[in-house]
């Protein structure tokens, strides 16, 4: 019998723990073949035999272990994470609230002012404890421990029982404190909420990030019939149907344009850059944007057979393809829970059988005392709280320079990733076509041959005419007022200008327009040799010159490039783009090794055999056919202004399109896991000296739960300090200042837009400006850029720039 896969999305996983909780549950399964388990993504993978199970028995499985299902297409809202993270926030809130209480009345029996009901008050503390807010930890143990399952829940409720046990067993022998005993429940029991609660707050917080930066688009299609547009849910469109495409909607289906033309940006699809020029005949894909004109398309493939459709199979496998990441907390606690247990055990035998053996009595006081010490000295708290806590601090850092970390596992993969595998167009390059040579052809300057085609382009709809009409009004120049405007699909534009008629397009259009194009053949080649789009201008009959786009390199990927060798990683291209292209921007960033026209499923396979050679490999991309290549790579980057399931396909998102930022990421999560291997140090060291030192019966309970707290703030200072006392380690030489006198702002929106700009280049920290004085400051790093960069983004966006 074939095997079937069942995706979920879990609600209520806090850390590693539970992951390998589910894993054995689900696991334990008689007909589970295989389980995947993400706890950046909240989901599980599993492979089951049909025959022997069924999907309703495993979600029961899982509900039964404590945790939440629900459908993994369906995305929870704001309001319904808000909601979980204010109920757990209120759970905190009682926890808290009850084990100040108890601290205060313990406090008052140590100095001496003892009060009959004091141990009452303690016990009723410790019921509320266990069995108010911390009642589903209850049932999350009980789960686990019935399926043989050891974890921390289990160990928290063992020390908590244990506890209580010791206070009820005091209440009647004076002999046994009962105030310190339920006091252990009281505080074990906060101590395991607090975890909790801080890990739901981490990805919460991620996960709403993620999702502002998501334009979700309704799954539906405007579906003509009889003459009429009806709205139809995707899933409800069939082969044949008439689709309706506006300008500037994304493309919903696979089928062939029957009716209209427009130019079509399939770059987030198939990594070609430039727009596509669609007419009757011509096939569109499903996740392309239609750009200019409306278009209505006969579908040919939906379902399973839609390329939408294969990229999510493609996602599918690979994150159950994806190799797990073993983090270093899992593998301490994979034996550290169960020998917590074993030396208690020993020493609760070693106090009663042992001494009895020797002494002729046993020692149950000291036992019971020595045994609970060890489990509450043992409980992970600190250790499962170290790798959140430097990921939050990690998480804090990156998100500062506009990076969002997803997951843990990602800060530790990037310590051992040796290829970075990048696409090229949105990544590497802008993603759109932008001027980069204008050539004229007669006596007249490179700036009035622009303004004559822009004068031209501005009326029209087409992508590169819509460079060209911005880079004029990024030099300042003025467009001349147009009569007779006439568009040619697929071919150019032409009108009168100034008396004068101009036409703008490619050499066969001017050709056709009876100019003789010789003149511009020569300087066009070199230009398409360059892998750059020409177009060309004529006027009155003569050709006066062409403007060559292309799109352009960011500014900072060769820095990226050279960052990334200098950290020990080799940058690889992979892109849809044809080989010319592919190889000539590979070339200006610095890349040796290129494979050009490849398709989403041959990335996805090209980072598996890296994977298989023994190498640890980040991808970064932000188009559609990314995304499966994302999910299987040890580290995934999308970049924030790519599609939404590029996105969610990551393990990292840049916000902004600086690539350097991709180099930073990999720093933080390096720096990171070292504070994780420090936080897990100290944490240990609590629990190996204090263990052994509680199995002698010479460290109280209540002693040893003060101890997990001291280790619980020390970690907490060693993750925070250099936040906490920012003096210490500010070195004021990394940063400075420079004003600019800006003389053209007038408004906020200007200085808006300068920021705006300014802000992706690697070399800016902060920027902010004053139209009253007409001056902005930014804030630059030493040491990296120039500051002519500065002012030349200023330059292109319209305004003049002199420094103070």
């Amino acid at each position: 019998m074939a095997l079937e896969k069942l995706q979920v999305k879990i609600g209520g996983m806090a850390c590693s723990f539970c992951v390998e909780t589910i894993k054995k549950g689900l696991g334990r399964t008689d007909g589970v073949a295989e389980v995947n388990v993400s706890l950046a993504h909240e989901e599980a993978l599993v492979a089951y035999d049909p025959s022997r199970v069924t999907p309703a028995v495993l979600t029961g499985t899982l509900r039964s272990l404590g945790y939440t299902v629900r459908d993994p297409n369906k995305v929870r809202s704001f309001e319904e994470e808000e909601a979980e993270l204010g109920h757990e926030r209120d759970r905190l809130m009682i926890a808290g609230a009850a084990a100040w209480a108890g601290f205060m009345v313990m406090l008052l029996m140590w100095v001496g002012r003892s009060h009959p009901l004091a141990p009452w008050v303690m016990a009723a503390l410790a019921l509320l404890m266990v069995f108010g807010p911390g009642f589903y930890i209850l049932r999350m143990a009980w789960a686990a421990a019935r399926r043989r399952i050891l974890n921390q829940h289990v160990l928290m409720e063992i020390s908590a029982f244990g506890g209580l046990a010791g206070g009820v067993i005091g209440l009647v022998n004076p002999v046994f404190r009962s105030y310190e005993f339920f006091g252990v429940a009281v505080f074990v029991t906060a101590y395991h909420i607090l975890g909790g609660y801080t890990s739901l707050l981490v990805r919460t917080r991620a996960s709403q990030a993620v999702k502002k930066l998501l334009s979700l688009r309704p799954p539906t299609a405007r579906v003509v019939r009889d003459g009429t547009e009806v709205e139809i849910a995707i899933a409800d469109v069939r082969r044949g149907d008439h689709v309706r495409i506006r300008p500037g909607e994304q493309v919903p289906v696979d089928g062939v344009v029957v009716e209209g033309a427009s130019a079509v940006n399939e770059s987030l699809v198939t990594g070609e850059p430039l727009p596509r020029e669609k007419l009757p005949g011509h096939e569109v894909i499903g996740g392309s944007v239609n750009q200019t004109g409306s278009l209505l398309v006969r579908v040919t493939r939906v379902g399973e057979e839609s390329f939408l459709e294969q990229v999510a199979r493609h996602i599918q496998e690979a994150r159950a393809l994806k190799p797990g990441v073993l983090l270093l907390l899992d593998q301490i606690l994979k034996y550290f829970v169960p020998g917590v247990l074993t030396v208690g055990l020993a020493t609760l035998a070693s106090w009663t059988l042992g001494a009895w053996g020797l002494w002729g009595a046993p020692d149950w006081e000291r036992g019971v005392l020595a045994a609970l010490a060890v489990l509450v000295m043992g409980y992970p708290c600190a250790l499962g709280m170290a790798t959140p806590l430097a990921m939050i601090r990690g998480g804090g850092e990156a998100a500062r320079q506009g990076i969002l970390m997803r997951s843990a596992a990602a800060f530790q993969a990037f310590k051992n990733v040796s290829v970075v595998v990048m696409d090229k167009t949105g990544t590497i390059t802008h993603g759109e076509p932008r001027v980069v040579s204008v050539v004229p052809a007669d006596a007249r300057s490179a700036d009035d041959l622009l303004a004559l085609a822009a004068s031209v382009e501005a009326l029209s709809e087409h992508p590169l005419g819509q460079a060209v009409v911005k880079e004029a009004k990024a030099r300042g120049l003025d467009l001349e007022r147009v009569e007779g405007f006439e568009a040619v699909a697929g071919k150019g534009v032409r009108a009168t200008v100034a008396g004068g008629r101009v036409c703008v397009g490619t050499l066969r259009f001017l050709a056709e327009c009876g100019v003789s194009t010789d003149a511009l053949t020569a300087a066009a080649a070199a230009g398409e040799a360059r892998a750059q789009t020409v177009m060309t201008i004529a006027e009155n009959g003569r050709p006066v010159g062409l403007i060559a786009l292309a799109d352009a390199v960011k500014p900072d990927a060769a820095e990226a490039v050279r960052r990334f060798r200098e950290a020990g990683i080799e940058p690889v291209m992979v892109t849809g783009d044809n080989e010319r292209t592919a190889h000539a921007v590979a070339a200006e960033v610095g890349i040796r090794e290129v494979l050009a026209q490849v398709l989403p499923q041959e990335k996805v396979a090209r980072v598996r055999d890296l994977q298989r050679q023994g190498k640890r490999v980040a991808m970064i991309g932000d188009g559609i056919n990314d995304a499966p290549a994302l999910m299987q790579a040890d580290v995934g980057l999308a970049i924030g202004a790519g599609t939404d399931i590029a996105i969610e396909s990551a393990d990292v998102v840049l916000v902004g399109e600086r690539l350097t930022a991709a180099v930073d990421a990999c720093h933080i999560a390096r720096r990171t896991y070292g504070k994780t291997v420090q936080n897990l140090s100290l944490a240990f060291a609590f629990n190996g000296i204090g263990v052994p030192l509680a199995t002698t019966g010479l460290v109280m309970p209540v002693w040893a739960m003060i101890a997990m707290a001291a280790s619980v703030t020390t970690v907490l200072l060693n993750s925070f300090w250099g936040r906490l006392v920012p003096q210490l380690r500010r070195r004021p030489s990394e940063l400075r200042q420079v004003t600019l006198s800006v003389p053209s702002i007038h408004c906020q929106g200007c200085v808006a837009k300068i920021r705006d700009e300014l802000v992706k280049l690697p070399v800016v920290v902060a920027v902010d400006g004053n139209p009253a004085t007409q001056q902005v400051v930014v804030t630059v790093r030493n040491g990296h850029g120039q500051l002519s960069a500065i002012e030349d983004t200023i330059t292109r966006l319209g305004h003049v720039v002199a420094e103070k």
